[in-house]
């Protein structure tokens, strides 16, 4: 990613696998894949969204609000982004949901409840180092 290039840029052309860590409010760590970030407004890079089954991440982010987002760039073992987040809230509305939805997230039925989860991204970096 050039430093020029906006953050929603990069993960709307850029292909890889991400990691979605978050805890539960005594401390344990939980991760699962996710898809990339949903950036709803071009014009801020500071909050993404994604979209979670009731399950296990949708939870712990409801008790403990930080969670930490970890992508790896398709053919690049060591290239990629680390976002640390903070929920600010969530949406429930299934039309909402679907019209965010543009990829193809096979992993989540359509029967499932969904949320859209918004995040502040509180600092980016790449997947290894610092810059």
């Amino acid at each position: 990613m050039n430093k020029s290039m906006k953050l929603s840029e990069y993960f709307e052309k850029t292909q890889g696998i991400g990691v979605l860590a978050t805890t539960d409010a005594s401390g344990q760590v939980n991760q699962a894949i996710y898809g990339r970030p949903h950036f709803l407004d071009h014009d801020d890079d500071g909050t993404c969204s994604f979209i979670m089954s009731n399950r296990l991440s949708h939870d712990n982010v409801r008790h403990n609000l930080s969670a930490s987002y970890l992508f790896i760039e398709e053919g690049n073992d060591y290239v990629g982004r680390r976002l640390s987040l903070r929920s600010i809230g969530e949406e429930t509305d299934p039309e909402r949901i679907k019209a965010v939805r543009h990829r193809n997230i096979p992993r989540i039925s359509e029967e499932e409840s969904k949320y859209l989860v918004h995040f502040h991204i509180e600092g980016v970096r790449p997947l290894i180092g610092t810059e």
